[in-house]
């Protein structure tokens, strides 16, 4: 009996170290995504995309990872931060993801715990772009146009894809920032948006047996347009993963 309480225990701990590893993981998934409608006068485009950062601070050897495939652009998918995470972190972690390319943030609904207000302007402050229902267009030198939209909170009723879409004005290529996945029951295939980012749902975090509220991070394609789910960088709750590892994302985008 006492071996097998002791090797109940050692099993224990051992499981909880690894979902530990798992949860603190740094790691890049690198994706290529090719469109048929994708302009081709852009070449690629190339996004690091992070959601779901919570109490985590960003680890330099991703960045570095990350800096020397040279974005076009980075992409804050929501939860920067969570009640009680210091400011302090929170800026270290924006300056980081800075040094890469031009950060883009959308609201989370854990970023309304903490003073929302300082947060706001801390991101104004380092530069980042907030994509709270609008849209920044850029536009290649034959005139073809890539858009970049986001919208504010789902869950916090904040969401108001009509307004990203008016900013967005007329064509390009669309691209959709929403912390929530749940955005795209909104989503109609005269939107004409190609690709959603979103985190959010932290792949299910723990997964018991297979089993978990949300399914693992993953691609999927609908037929109003395709998704990017990521399991997220950081946890809420316990520190803790098991079959949704944290990860962070390369996209590059091309014609195809």
């Amino acid at each position: 009996m006492i071996y097998i309480i002791a090797l109940a225990l050692i099993g224990g701990v051992g499981l909880l170290v690894y979902m530990l590893k798992e949860a603190f993981a740094d790691r890049i998934i690198y994706k290529e995504l090719s469109f048929s409608d994708f302009p081709e006068s852009f070449g690629e485009v190339k996004l690091f995309f992070i959601s779901d950062i919570h109490k985590r601070v960003i680890s330099r050897r991703i960045m570095d990872e990350a800096k020397e495939k040279k974005p076009d652009m980075v992409i804050i998918g929501g939860d920067l931060m969570e009640k009680g995470v210091p400011f302090g972190r929170v800026k270290k972690n924006i300056l980081l993801l800075m040094e890469a390319a031009p950060v883009y943030f959308v609201w989370g609904n854990n970023d309304y715990e903490a003073d929302y207000h300082q947060l706001d302007a801390l991101l104004l402050e380092c530069g980042v772009k907030i994509l709270d229902n609008t849209a920044f267009s850029f536009e290649s030198l034959h005139g073809d146009r890539f858009v970049l939209m986001g919208t504010d909170d789902l869950s916090k009723d904040r969401d108001r894809l009509d307004l990203a879409l008016h900013d967005a004005g007329d064509g390009g290529f669309r691209v959709l920032v929403s912390h929530d996945p749940r955005i795209v029951k909104e989503i109609k295939k005269e939107h004409n948006i190609h690709l959603v980012l979103s985190g959010h749902t932290h792949g299910g975090q723990i997964h018991i047996l297979g089993y978990s509220p949300y399914e693992k991070g993953q691609i999927k394609v609908l037929p109003e347009t395709t998704i990017l789910i990521s399991n997220g960088y950081g946890t809420t709750g316990v520190p803790l993963r098991l079959g949704a590892k944290a990860e962070t994302h390369f996209i590059t985008l091309k014609s195809g």
